[in-house]
Protein backbone atom coordinates (compact mmCIF):
# COMPACT_ATOMS: atom_id res chain seq x y z
CA UNK A 1 0.00 0.00 0.00
CA UNK A 2 0.88 3.66 -0.33
CA UNK A 3 3.37 4.53 2.35
CA UNK A 4 5.39 8.02 3.16
CA UNK A 5 7.38 7.81 6.15
CA UNK A 6 9.53 11.50 7.20
CA UNK A 7 12.49 11.93 8.99
CA UNK A 8 14.96 14.19 9.65
CA UNK A 9 12.88 16.59 12.49
CA UNK A 10 14.48 17.50 15.37
CA UNK A 11 15.64 20.86 17.97
CA UNK A 12 17.98 23.34 15.73
CA UNK A 13 19.08 26.90 17.09
CA UNK A 14 17.51 29.82 15.04
CA UNK A 15 20.05 29.86 11.76
CA UNK A 16 20.69 26.68 11.54
CA UNK A 17 19.59 24.01 9.52
CA UNK A 18 17.75 20.48 8.76
CA UNK A 19 17.20 18.21 5.72
CA UNK A 20 13.99 16.38 5.88
CA UNK A 21 13.60 12.99 4.21
CA UNK A 22 10.44 11.58 2.41
CA UNK A 23 10.83 8.19 1.51
CA UNK A 24 8.15 6.41 -0.71
CA UNK A 25 6.79 3.17 -1.49
CA UNK A 26 3.68 1.85 -2.53
CA UNK A 27 2.88 3.47 -6.43
CA UNK A 28 5.05 4.40 -8.98
CA UNK A 29 7.34 7.17 -7.24
CA UNK A 30 8.44 9.58 -10.73
CA UNK A 31 4.61 9.23 -12.21
CA UNK A 32 4.14 12.02 -9.32
CA UNK A 33 4.69 15.38 -8.24
CA UNK A 34 5.39 15.52 -4.35
CA UNK A 35 5.20 18.03 -2.12
CA UNK A 36 5.95 19.38 1.52
CA UNK A 37 3.71 21.17 3.62
CA UNK A 38 3.85 22.31 7.48
CA UNK A 39 1.65 22.68 10.49
CA UNK A 40 2.11 24.90 13.15
CA UNK A 41 0.48 24.64 17.15
CA UNK A 42 -3.20 26.50 16.47
CA UNK A 43 -2.47 26.97 12.23
CA UNK A 44 -3.60 25.71 9.53
CA UNK A 45 -1.62 23.35 6.95
CA UNK A 46 0.52 25.30 4.49
CA UNK A 47 1.96 24.26 1.68
CA UNK A 48 5.66 24.74 1.38
CA UNK A 49 7.42 23.44 -1.75
CA UNK A 50 6.61 21.06 -4.46
CA UNK A 51 8.56 19.30 -7.39
CA UNK A 52 7.30 17.83 -10.24
CA UNK A 53 8.86 13.97 -11.62
CA UNK A 54 11.52 15.69 -14.06
CA UNK A 55 12.59 18.43 -10.93
CA UNK A 56 10.57 21.46 -11.57
CA UNK A 57 9.76 22.92 -8.35
CA UNK A 58 7.35 25.25 -7.05
CA UNK A 59 7.22 27.39 -3.91
CA UNK A 60 3.75 27.63 -2.33
CA UNK A 61 4.90 29.84 0.63
CA UNK A 62 7.01 33.44 0.24
CA UNK A 63 8.24 32.87 3.96
CA UNK A 64 10.47 30.20 3.12
CA UNK A 65 11.81 31.16 -0.54
CA UNK A 66 15.88 31.53 -0.58
CA UNK A 67 15.72 29.25 2.69
CA UNK A 68 14.35 26.03 1.74
CA UNK A 69 15.18 23.42 -1.28
CA UNK A 70 13.53 20.74 -2.28
CA UNK A 71 15.12 17.67 -4.68
CA UNK A 72 14.21 14.25 -5.36
CA UNK A 73 15.59 11.13 -6.30
CA UNK A 74 13.80 9.26 -8.44
CA UNK A 75 15.68 5.82 -8.15
CA UNK A 76 15.74 5.72 -4.42
CA UNK A 77 12.13 6.85 -3.88
CA UNK A 78 13.18 9.74 -1.64
CA UNK A 79 12.01 13.55 -1.53
CA UNK A 80 14.15 15.85 0.55
CA UNK A 81 13.46 19.11 1.85
CA UNK A 82 16.99 21.18 3.00
CA UNK A 83 15.72 23.73 5.14
CA UNK A 84 18.48 26.54 5.62
CA UNK A 85 18.77 29.96 7.97
CA UNK A 86 15.90 28.50 10.23
CA UNK A 87 13.60 30.70 11.86
CA UNK A 88 11.25 30.16 15.43
CA UNK A 89 8.40 30.81 12.93
CA UNK A 90 9.40 27.95 11.27
CA UNK A 91 8.67 25.38 13.87
CA UNK A 92 5.89 23.31 13.06
CA UNK A 93 5.47 19.25 12.42
CA UNK A 94 6.51 18.84 8.32
CA UNK A 95 4.70 16.50 6.15
CA UNK A 96 5.40 14.90 3.10
CA UNK A 97 2.39 14.33 0.47
CA UNK A 98 1.89 12.92 -3.44
CA UNK A 99 0.25 14.93 -6.00
CA UNK A 100 -2.27 12.97 -8.19
CA UNK A 101 -0.72 13.99 -11.34
CA UNK A 102 3.21 14.42 -12.39
CA UNK A 103 3.28 18.33 -12.35
CA UNK A 104 2.44 20.42 -8.74
CA UNK A 105 -1.30 20.50 -9.32
CA UNK A 106 -2.14 20.88 -6.02
CA UNK A 107 -3.81 17.47 -6.01
CA UNK A 108 -2.54 15.93 -3.23
CA UNK A 109 -4.24 12.61 -2.14
CA UNK A 110 -1.76 11.15 0.82
CA UNK A 111 0.14 12.62 3.28
CA UNK A 112 2.82 10.80 5.95
CA UNK A 113 2.82 10.89 9.03
CA UNK A 114 4.83 14.06 9.67
CA UNK A 115 7.80 14.89 11.79
CA UNK A 116 8.18 17.68 14.19
CA UNK A 117 10.62 20.58 13.67
CA UNK A 118 11.48 23.11 16.47
CA UNK A 119 13.58 26.01 16.18
CA UNK A 120 14.73 27.28 19.56
CA UNK A 121 17.85 28.76 21.55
Amino acid sequence: QVQLVESGGGLVQPGGSLRLSCAASGFTFDDHAMGWFRQAPGKEREGVLCISSRDGSTDYADSVKGRFTISRDNAKNMVYLQMNSLKPEDTAVYYCAIDRVSDCSGGYYYWGQGTQVTVSS
